[in-house]
């Protein structure tokens, strides 16, 4: 017992003392690179940086040295190692400053964050296809919510060096901002996470696979062989990391209004509301001559907690389009709403030249169309000022309007016709709402319904410049179904009144036995036995126009039947005891009697049937003994009588 005692106390200790390297400390980090230029063979000199964000307030020190040295990997893009994994020691280890006042911030909390970077030089051949430059550790924050498994695969951070053909001198874009160490829950997010770029290329920006990188067992995979599956061979597409239901690269965030990116500008703008640790990956794109030349990917952790601002300006987000305050499409005149909070003075600035209000909501009517970006700065000048910027777009007018023609009767084709207009066009996206339950996006689609009935269709038209109007119609469908009656059983020699309905006008295929072919009840004669089945084709008085049909058997005898049992269970099968006859005038009574004479069901309708119950009440399972009285086509009255066994 000792023993075992002793080898787990020695299990434990080779455990702490293994585990910094793979303690979960790893905030994000990204890579950019500079040409210094060519060493005049044709080869060109690049300055590589790595740069990693560091949790040193819950991170483990011993795990935060063992970054330093950071290695790095310069691959082709079929996997090729040109550099495998070279050994660079840190340059820089800095304190990133929190975005944030503890002044201006109630319950502020405790954040620490370092920025450690580590640069060198490297002197890379010409290439048609370009390199792709990664850094790979563990690991993550284990409390991360949007990933599967955080804390035991790590990162993967990337970029690319176009081709040479490309770009002969490229320098990568270089964010601007230091990522936000918190956010606080349900206060508008409004983050710059835009990027410069020295070469003066077009940027574009998305949100972003994470990618896996190290492991617990192996947090610095190197060399080039040690490379944890999937990523053995580096690719221009990494695998991706895997997000938990409900978040994606292009949602990693919960919000109302949704988190989104600027594509033009990298502005991160929306409203968290819900706590904890997410992962944010961006990916910057540089663009020449219509062509994406790098990608500079740039992975953090934002982390929502239960922090208020002290003052926070807020101008909500009405519009569905990014970052927009609203579209209008009616007129010039915007009344703005005001939802900061601590606030005790407000500027308003609309986005033109001079217009300016200090009301805490005002109103302005705008002298053109076009987009506007109007500012609202709470407490200006003050300690704790706050601001935030909404796109407003004008563009009036605009009217959706639809019209719709064919035939109004049930599985009939209807053609609806948008007849949307605006001022600027073109209108991009239809949505139609028929009242039936089926929707559609077509311009102008055709539809039928079902059944008749009074339809309310609803058109939602959209312009190029966000404008959306919509309209609702009363669609009247005429109420058509046409019926050529129940099948039914007669015996030999008997006439039957056909009763069609449904409609104005009828003809009865074929003719046989039938008086006449065109009116709704025609009559039948049927001296032998045999089967016959008839079509109707029914017109109503909309012109509605459809067909039904009905069989009839003719037999030899009248007949009863009277099932030997049945099921009251309620599964919707023999659930009623029911007489059937053919060729009787009339039933005078049908009574079920149970076992002490008790007459527990009684009628004298042919269609009626007992449902197993007495006196509101099931009656017990057995034998039941019944009396049926009927008179004959002939005025001949006769008694018969059965039993029948109940079962559930």
């Amino acid at each position: 017992m000792r023993f075992c005692s002793k080898s787990i106390l020695t299990l434990l200790l080779v455990w702490i003392v293994n585990f910094p390297a793979r303690a979960t400390h790893l905030v994000g980090g990204e890579i950019t690179y500079t040409c210094l230029g060519s060493d005049g063979s044709g080869s060109l000199i690049y300055s590589i940086q790595i740069t990693i964000y560091q949790d040193c307030l819950t991170g483990l020190q011993s795990a935060r040295q063992e970054d330093d040295p950071a290695f790095l990997g310069i691959f082709t893009p079929s996997g090729l190692p040109i550099i495998p994994w070279d050994s660079i020691r840190a340059t820089e280890d800095i304190a990133v400053p929190p975005n944030f006042s503890n002044e201006c911030v109630n319950n502020p909390p405790a954040t620490c964050l370092r920025r450690v970077s580590f640069k060198k030089q490297y002197l890379l051949p010409p290439s048609s296809t370009g390199y792709r430059v990664m850094y790979v550790r563990c690991c993550r924050n284990a409390s991360i919510l949007n990933l599967n498994n955080p804390s035991q695969v790590g990162a993967t951070y990337y970029c690319d060096i176009p081709p040479s053909g490309v770009a002969f001198t490229n320098n990568s874009a270089v964010f601007k901002n230091y990522p936000p160490q918190i956010i606080c829950i349900n206060n508008p997010l409004v983050y710059d996470h835009g990027a410069y770029d020295p070469d003066g290329d077009s940027l574009s920006y998305e949100f972003c696979d994470a990618y896996p990188g190290g492991v617990y067992n192996d947090p610095k995979p190197r060399p080039y062989s040690k490379l944890p599956a999937p990523l053995t061979v580096p690719s221009l597409n990494p695998p991706s990391y895997g997000y938990v239901t409900g978040f994606s690269p292009a949602k990693p965030m919960a919000g109302n209004p949704l988190i989104q990116i600027d594509p033009r500008t990298g502005l991160i703008t929306g409203t968290p509301n819900l706590m904890g640790r997410y992962v944010v990956s961006v990916c910057c794109h540089e663009w020449r001559n219509g062509i994406m030349i790098n990608t500079v990917h740039r992975e953090f952790q934002f982390v929502v907690t239960n922090c208020s601002k002290a003052v926070v300006a807020n101008i909500p987000q009405l519009s569905n389009e990014f970052n927009t305050y609203i579209v209008d499409c009616k007129g010039y005149n915007v009344s703005f709403i005001n939802q900061s909070t601590g606030g005790f003075n407000y500027t308003w600035n609309f986005g033109v030249p001079g217009a300016t209000s200090t009301d805490f909501q005002p109103n302005y009517t705008y002298p053109d169309t076009g987009t506007y970006v109007v500012k609202l700065i709470v407490n200006k000048g003050s300690t704790c000022p706050d601001s935030i910027s909404r796109f407003v777009k004008i563009y009036p007018s605009h009217k959706a309007d639809f019209e719709y023609a064919g035939l109004l009767c049930p599985k009939m084709p209807i053609q609806f016709t948008d007849k949307s207009d605006a001022t600027y066009k073109p209108i991009v996206a239809w949505h139609w709402n028929f009242g039936d339950g089926t929707e559609s996006d077509l311009q102008n689609p055709i539809h039928s319904f079902s059944q008749g009935s009074n339809y309310g269709v609803t058109l939602i038209s959209t312009t190029i410049k966000g404008c959306v109007d919509t309209i609702n119609k009363a669609v009247k469908v005429a109420w058509f179904v046409p019926f050529a009656g129940n099948d039914t059983i007669i015996v030999k020699g008997e006439t039957i009144n056909f009763n069609a309905s449904g409609g104005i006008e009828y003809t009865w295929t074929p003719g046989d036995k039938l008086n006449i072919t065109n009116i709704n009840n025609p009559k039948g004669y049927y001296p032998d036995t045999g089967r016959y089945a008839y079509n109707v084709h029914i017109k109503s008085v909309d012109q509605c126009e459809g067909d039904d049909s009905i069989k009839v058997w003719v037999v030899a005898q009248a007949s009863v039947f009277i099932p030997s049992a049945f099921s009251p269970n309620g599964d919707g099968l023999n659930d009623y005891l029911k007489m059937l006859s053919v060729g009787y005038a009339k039933i005078n009574f049908f009574r079920i009697f149970n076992r002490w004479g008790q007459v527990v069901f009684q009628t004298d309708h042919i269609g009626d049937g007992w449902d197993g119950k007495y006196k509101g009440k099931d009656t017990e399972l057995g034998t039941y003994f019944w009396v049926l009285s009927v008179t004959d086509r002939y005025g001949k009255d006769e008694l018969l009588k059965g039993d029948v066994t109940l079962l559930r």
